[in-house]
């Protein structure tokens, strides 16, 4: 564990300026970034007496080994610069909000041709229309069937879409009135967008115009004695109103705001936020956090605000930023904090606290719900934190392990008989999967090709990339690695090692891979193999396995390691596999040369959407002709037309065979 006193600036080289600051650790990743109106304050406070910081701050003080900082003008400067790097390097020890349940919103997917309005969660995507998020999917669908009679746009997915073109007829929802049946052609695809622009300005708030305008219509029909068309006006007029009184109004002054508001303990903080447009509460959103102590001392409200704005409102929310932000607490630079959120919003944004009326109310309604949602995180964070405390703990002491396997990472090989050799390498960090930092490996020239060649192939490979990219011996500790390649301008891949390496397997396998370790003289990474059958933990040399209980943590931990590194595995050799099978497909058939099997592998992708083609999509494929595509077709359906095989019913084997050799030798195996 390094001694912070190791790494400590020399006295008179800190500069009294503002600026950003990265704690990295001796493998020169970069765990703590942090800004300050004076470096010279903020950084001499992690290097006072180790028993007198906060335990999160000396954890992160012993985990680093160097810290390097960065001059800047303007406290803006220093909150652009922070927030890039806290992006940039993902620091274990900074503030990470994560969703403490997963929010749907409602999508309009206005890139598309035919827009479709469908329920959407995860990262926001380019050319995507947003609405939420909501507290439940249903409501999402409930207010989605309120509107299509109104708004009859397309909520299909692209095949369901497709297949209705093929076959000229519409979906259900297109027959009783919900949808305007663009796959058929009943509205062109300028009509059905005008319907999607329409829906988007409702569920935006601009709700009075088209209320006027449909009452409008609606007077014109009843003057026109079209009784029938007035009726179903009235109807739609209707179902609007009911839309609209699902979302309450708290503000009859057309107030875009988010309202913020924490509840939080010594450890953690539960940020909720209500996201009002045009006075209605339009979405609700919710994270909980960790508390990294500052300057040695408990984090206040004010930086819990800060933290938040640079990371919800600089991340997937940037093109979100409203006029007005209602926080229970001003943080002390909030003028630096507020021309940052203009400048992401282009116009003024204002951050206040709100002391009196309607906005106070509303903010005391958030912070019960914040409170809420705390109260439910720590019920089922207390099983999960110790569950994983404890797997760890036992991984330890089973393995004999110097320390707790914090980072393990796990190897699996697919293959089918040889062919399209994959391997995987997964990531657990603190016993929880690290997707960031998965890699895969296409195995091709192994000599000797069973499972412990390729097993020894991939671990070389994965360690001499690490070695190539760590700190050589003798470097100065103060210029540690940088995480970012400067030849590709890309993450470094293998630049960690981890605390345990684990492989999928028994002794054979573990021996396979401790000799890749030996040859590349690295002899401080624990080894360990966990075999299906029996669910035994092999270690370097041993003639017996590890067995632990069935019951035991460390054991489901191993399990869960095991099973993702298979699971990305065998999802990568399919992926090859597909792709295999069809260029080999494709080589049988005459006129198809390089260029052309590329164009059909890129448009298509697999065996099973090319034989799903058709001869008029074939020849959509440039370069692909019309007798080509007929060729490509009968090559590709040969087998369907020809006789099936007699078999004995009680053996089941075949006794009479019509079929080529070549076909019947190909279902055989």
């Amino acid at each position: 564990m390094p001694d912070p006193s190791t790494y400590r600036p020399a006295p008179g080289t800190l500069p009294d300026q503002p600026g950003v600051y990265k704690f990295r650790d001796e493998h020169g990743r970069v765990v703590y970034v942090g800004k300050a109106k004076s470096l010279r304050s903020r950084l001499s406070s992690y290097f006072q007496d180790i028993t007198a910081l906060h335990p999160r701050t000396r954890q992160m003080v012993t985990t680093a080994a160097h810290v390097e900082w960065t001059t800047v003008t303007t406290e803006v400067e220093a909150l652009q610069l922070e927030y890039s790097w806290i992006k940039e390097f993902d620091p274990r020890f900074n503030v990470r909000y994560r969703d403490d349940k997963s929010y749907p919103s409602l999508a309009v997917t206005l890139y598309e041709e035919y827009p479709r309005l469908q329920v959407m969660r995860g990262p926001k995507r380019k050319g995507v229309r947003y609405f939420g998020p909501y507290a439940h999917a249903w409501a999402i669908r409930e207010t989605l069937d309120l509107l299509l009679r109104v708004f009859p746009a397309r909520t299909c997915s692209a095949g369901v879409f497709k297949r209705a073109g093929q076959i000229g007829r519409p979906c259900l929802l297109g027959y009783i009135g919900k949808c305007s049946a663009p796959c058929v052609g009943r509205v062109s695809a300028q009509e059905h967008r005008e319907i999607v622009e329409d829906f988007c300005d409702f569920m935006a708030g601009k709700t009075d115009q088209l209320l006027r305008r449909l009452d409008k219509q609606m007077a014109a029909a009843a003057a026109e004695l079209e009784f029938e068309k007035a009726a179903r006006i009235r109807d739609d007029m209707g179902a609007l109103t009911r839309a609209m009184e699902k979302q309450a109004v708290v503000f009859g002054d057309g107030t875009d705001a988010d309202v913020v508001a924490f509840s939080q303990d010594e450890l953690e903080a539960a940020v909720q936020v209500f996201h009002v447009r045009g006075g209605r509460v339009r979405g609700q959103r919710g994270w909980v956090v960790d508390k990294v102590p500052i300057d040695g001392i408990e984090v206040t409200t004010g930086e819990l605000v800060e933290q938040f704005a640079t990371q919800i409102y600089g991340g997937e929310y940037a093109e979100d930023v409203p006029r007005e932000v209602l926080v229970p607490a001003l943080p002390d630079d909030a003028e630096a904090l507020e021309t940052w959120l203009g400048e992401r919003r282009g116009a003024r944004v204002s951050l206040r606290v709100p002391q009196r009326g309607d906005k106070r109310s509303l903010m005391e309604t958030v912070a019960r719900n914040a409170g809420q949602s705390l109260a439910q995180h720590k019920l089922r964070r207390a099983s999960d934190l110790t569950a994983r405390s404890l797997a760890l703990s036992e991984l330890q002491g089973a393995l004999s392990l110097d320390d707790a396997p914090l980072r393990i990472e796990c190897f699996d090989v697919s293959h089918v008989q040889g062919t399209d050799v994959v391997a995987s390498l997964v990531v657990f960090e603190d016993g929880l999967a690290r997707k960031s930092e998965y890699r895969r490996f296409a195995l091709r020239n192994v000599d000797g090709g069973d499972d412990t060649a390729w097993m020894h192939e991939v671990v070389h490979r994965r360690f001499a990339r690490y070695l190539a990219e760590r700190p050589a011996p003798g470097d100065d500790v103060g210029d540690p690695i940088d995480p970012i390649n400067p030849a590709t301008g890309r993450p470094r891949k293998f630049a960690y090692p981890p605390n345990l390496l684990v492989v999928d397997g028994g002794a054979p396998q573990v021996a396979a891979a401790a000799r890749a370790l030996a040859g590349l003289g690295i002899t401080d990474i624990a080894l360990a193999g966990l075999a299906k059958r029996l669910e035994e933990v092999w270690l370097t040399g041993a003639d017996e396995p590890v067995i632990l209980p069935r019951t035991s943590e460390g054991l489901y931990l191993l399990q869960r390691v095991r099973d993702e590194a298979h699971r990305f595995a065998i999802t990568y050799h399919r992926q090859r596999r597909s792709k295999s099978m069809l260029a080999s497909v494709l080589d049988g058939v005459p006129g198809l040369g390089e260029t052309r099997r590329r164009a059909l592998l890129a448009r298509f992708g697999s065996l099973k959407r090319l034989r799903a083609a058709s001869v008029d999509d074939l020849v959509a494929v440039p370069g692909i002709g019309r007798q080509t595509a007929e060729s490509l077709v009968s090559a590709l359906h040969a087998d369907d037309a020809m006789p099936e095989p007699a078999v004995d019913p009680t053996t089941g084997e075949i006794i009479e065979d019509n079929r080529p050799v070549e076909s019947a030798n190909r279902g055989q195996r």
